[in-house]
């Protein structure tokens, strides 16, 4: 598969404070990358050393095949890491046609990315009349000007309403739909559970994992049940061989899976074992959950 960009070991120090802490991960072509983290976890120092607006302290990374400069592999690269800063008393079209001259790309592609984010029929507005979500929709049709390879956001949804939200998901997916690799970095777990294929999870500027999001939440998932004996519930739980961790409270037991099970099959054995339950719900762990487990163990 081809690499996009390889980032090796790199570590950033601000003086005493470790920002990004010996970082190693690959983006491939083709895929939609979170970088996901607390706020202080390294995501945007991550993305600043890529884009050449943060230097290094050490290690290494590289864009596409190795042999291309920083300065001409950013050719190919479209980034949003501020807030969108365009002229407001200039309308969109304008502000668009005045990143073409200084990105050096043909103005024919204007409405083309103004259709992508759902703006062209407000391609004559000031910039000034935008809402949020518009401007950041702006900002992304600015980035998508010169037909990158990839595109880099940085919190795409930071500060949206809820609608906002959802339109800024849906257009990433289009983009990511159409070919382009993009890499996000955010603090919402749920933006990247909807939108990434694969996500780079950082606390403290420390990768503690790189991978498919799905793979991440491939866990057989656990079961919430009740009983009118408790107790008896769990001793047999935990005879059963599918059971790892069993959780119990007053209200509830919390029965975590090693391997699949089907609920009506364990209705059934915990039947046949004297156990009637009054309460059965199997669901399946969350990015969140994973998340979670992944940072208390840090």
């Amino acid at each position: 598969m081809d690499s996009i960009l390889t980032i090796s070991n790199l570590t950033k120090k601000f003086g005493y404070l470790t920002a990004v802490n010996d970082l190693s991960f690959t983006i491939n072509k083709g895929n939609v990358y979170g970088i996901l983290g607390p706020n202080g976890s390294g995501k945007s120092t991550t993305l600043g050393i890529v884009l050449n607006v943060v230097n290094k302290t050490s290690g290494d990374f590289k864009w596409f095949d190795g042999n291309t400069t920083t300065h001409d592999a950013l050719k190919k690269v479209g980034a949003i890491i501020e807030r969108p800063n365009f002229y407001p008393y200039m309308t969109a079209e304008q502000n668009l046609k005045l990143v073409c001259k200084i990105k050096g790309v043909n103005e024919s592609k204007i409405e083309e990315k103004l259709e992508i984010v759902g703006l062209l029929e407000r391609k004559d507005s000031k910039f000034s009349t935008y809402s949020l979500g518009m401007k950041q929709r702006l900002a992304i049709a600015s980035a998508l000007l010169n037909d990158p390879e990839i595109l880099i956001l940085d919190e795409p949804t930071n500060g949206l309403d809820p609608q906002g939200i959802h339109q800024i998901r849906e257009i990433i997916k289009k983009i990511a739909s159409e070919g382009t690799t993009i890499l996000l970095a955010s603090h919402l777990l749920d933006e990247v559970e909807k939108v990434c294929s694969h996500v780079v999870v950082l606390r403290k500027g420390v990768n503690l994992y790189s991978g498919r999001v799905d793979e991440m939440i491939s866990s057989h998932g656990f079961f919430e049940l009740k009983c009118n004996d408790m107790e008896a519930l769990v001793k047999v739980l935990e005879n059963l061989p599918y059971f790892g961790n069993i959780k119990v409270t007053e209200q509830l037991v919390t029965a975590f899976l090693n391997e699949p099970l089907k609920s009506e099959t364990l209705n059934t054995l915990l039947f046949e074992k004297g156990i009637v339950l009054t309460h059965l719900v199997q669901r399946k762990e969350s990015l969140e959950e994973q998340f979670l487990t992944l940072t208390n163990n840090q």
